[in-house]
């Protein structure tokens, strides 16, 4: 195998999407407000997985890549260009961009600006025709594998956390016989505030949130089902006097959504008095309901953290701007196959993958500036270099803005497994270097408001998409019907069918009443029919069963034709008008 440089940057988007409604059956329950797991007693003791298997064991601690530029996704090899005119997806990840992200790549919009080694594209994966794979198994197998939990043990252990405990040296990059990287944490039940808690009894810190899917590839019509929780450091999660403290923990939260969102967060009333922190701005220390966004540090209007964190932003430890975490945020990711129970689409309980990162430093406004245009000045430079990622697939990966990304995947047995460093490399390119991105993540951003159901803070297995409108873009129109507008298969590759017949017309000429329904029920549009469902697991089971993720790990049914096998240096991509995101 040749190996290439370890890679640093990344070119799209974020993506974690994709809403939906749990399994039935599904472990992770979520237990009902006022329940006495609201208030965790540390009474009993978190179980170790048991009675759990490997698949085939291979090494997998090389630091190569197959493919030279892993970290450009298949969707950029997409010719917009067809005989129904010009489809435009690339504005969802490429696009004029919020500081303190300086890249504006609008360009990406007009050209393939890959560098030499990526002018072929390595996803072989599009070009396989799956459909006799696929027809040798039945809907009750896929129904049957897709409902098996390869998490949570029959116990409630979690499976990798026991496996990582003491890791095959397949898996022991550096033969130390300890896993260096994250082991798993969450157990997915969630109080009525959207806390995870353990079956001890304790907080585990991660929280649950709903979110607008990020549009494309991961909305569940084009094949997976996601979850995500964020996570603060423990100093954000304890009050002044060093105790954990939920409604600090809460507080904090909320102040860093107003930072991510530019935007006041409404929260329960809190006594300010407790916090030393005028957090509605009101100019006294009081009652207050709300977080006010406020900052302004050339005008000397600046914001706080509250208790222990508080403490540690005025030693200069920790740090606070718009549109930034603060460093030691976490982020867990699961990517997930589609149920379908009484003719619904649902979210499974088996995972595709597991996905998470960590801010590990912080970057400041010029610190983000000078590594956008040291990227611009590379591509102008030194067109054909690739990017280089530091990191290896036990500590996982780290961007350039700070972040360390890494990842869990099936094994041929369909267990989780770590990824090789080839497998993370691909992730890291959801995570650096596009316009849409908010230091490097978009989820959290598009976390639902206040006034939605629990505020936002609750896990899809609680309520689903349905019900859902279509939130505004910054012109007033809707986010969804806008990228059907310009992508009327509502994706990338421009073969979603169904999304093309239920919104449009053989004529192209959109179906009124459909878009309608979209304006105020997104699950319309975002959750697949049962039998494209059932056939979208099928097709990614066979890169599974293959382990062929190097290859693509889109769920393909038949060859895609509407993609690029090679492209020229700087080639046109046929699309003239210039789309935002925003």
């Amino acid at each position: 195998m040749k190996a290439y440089p370890l890679f640093i940057v990344a070119m799209l988007s974020s993506v974690l999407s994709g809403c939906f409604t749990a399994s039935e059956s599904d472990h992770s329950s979520a237990p009902e407000a006022g329940t006495a797991q609201n208030i965790p007693t540390a009474s009993k003791v978190n179980p170790v997985a048991s009675g759990y298997s490997f698949g085939t064991v291979v090494d997998i601690t090389d630091d190569t890549t197959i493919n030279p530029v892993p970290y450009i996704p298949p969707q950029c090899y997409t010719d917009p260009v067809s005989d129904q005119g010009i489809q435009n997806p690339c504005y969802a990840c490429h696009t004029e961009s919020k500081r303190p992200n300086y890249l504006n790549d609008t360009d990406v919009q007009t050209a393939y600006n890959f560098p030499e080694t990526g002018l072929k594209n390595n996803w072989d994966n599009l070009f396989k025709d799956r459909t006799e794979a696929i027809a040798k198994v039945s809907d009750q197998e896929i129904l049957s594998y897709v409902r098996q939990d390869n998490y949570f043990s029959d116990n409630g252990g979690i499976i990798l956390s026991a496996k990582l405990a003491n890791p095959p040296a397949e898996w022991d990059r550096n033969q130390n016989g300890q896993w260096d990287g994250y082991i798993p944490d969450a157990y997915f039940s969630f109080n009525a505030q959207g806390f995870d808690i353990s079956p001890a009894g304790e907080y585990t810190g991660w929280r649950v949130f709903a979110y607008y899917p990020f549009l494309g590839t991961f909305m569940p019509t084009n094949g997976s089902t996601d979850d995500v929780m964020i996570r603060l450091p423990e100093a954000f999660r304890k009050n002044s006097d060093g105790q954990f403290d939920p409604v600090t923990y809460a507080v904090n939260l909320a102040i860093v959504e107003a930072l991510i969102k530019e935007k006041d967060i409404p929260i329960t009333a809190v006594d300010e008095n407790a916090y030393g922190v005028d957090l509605d701005k009101n100019g006294v220390l009081s009652i207050a309901q709300h977080v006010k966004y406020d900052w302004m540090p050339k005008e000397n209007r600046l914001m706080s953290y509250v208790g222990k964190a508080k403490a540690l932003q005025e030693q200069g430890i920790v740090h606070l701007a718009a549109r930034l975490y603060p460093e030691g945020t976490e982020f867990l990711h699961t990517v997930r196959y589609l149920d379908v129970a009484d003719g619904k689409v649902k979210m499974a309980k088996r995972m595709k993958e597991v996905r998470y990162s960590k801010k590990n430093s912080w970057r400041n406004y010029y610190q983000l500036r000078g590594i956008v245009d040291d990227e611009i000045k590379e591509r102008h430079d030194f067109p054909s270099r690739t990017k280089v990622a530091l990191g290896d697939m036990e500590s996982g990966l780290t961007v350039a803005q700070g972040w360390t990304y890494q990842g869990f995947i099936e094994d041929d047995a369909g267990q989780l497994r770590p990824q090789t460093y080839e497998e993370t490399y691909f992730c890291t390119g959801c995570h650096g270097y596009i316009g849409s991105s908010n230091d490097t993540t978009i989820s959290f951003a598009r976390k639902f408001d206040h006034g939605s159901f629990r505020d936002g803070w609750y896990h899809w297995l609680e309520k689903g998409l349905e019900g859902i409108a279509d939130p505004l873009r910054e012109d007033g129109r809707g986010e969804y019907a806008y990228y059907l507008e310009h992508n009327p298969t509502g994706n990338e590759f421009r073969d979603n069918e169904e999304v093309l017949n239920k919104f449009f017309n053989s004529d192209r000429s959109p179906k009124v009443q459909e878009f309608s329904k979209l304006s105020q029920d997104i699950s319309h549009l975002l959750l697949p029919g049962a039998e494209r469902a059932l056939m979208l697991n099928k097709a990614y089971q066979v890169v599974v069963k293959e382990q062929s993720y190097r290859l693509g790990r889109d769920a393909v049914i038949k060859p895609v034709t509407t993609v690029h096998k090679t492209v020229e240096a700087e080639q046109d991509t046929g699309i003239k008008d210039i789309l935002s995101y925003y």
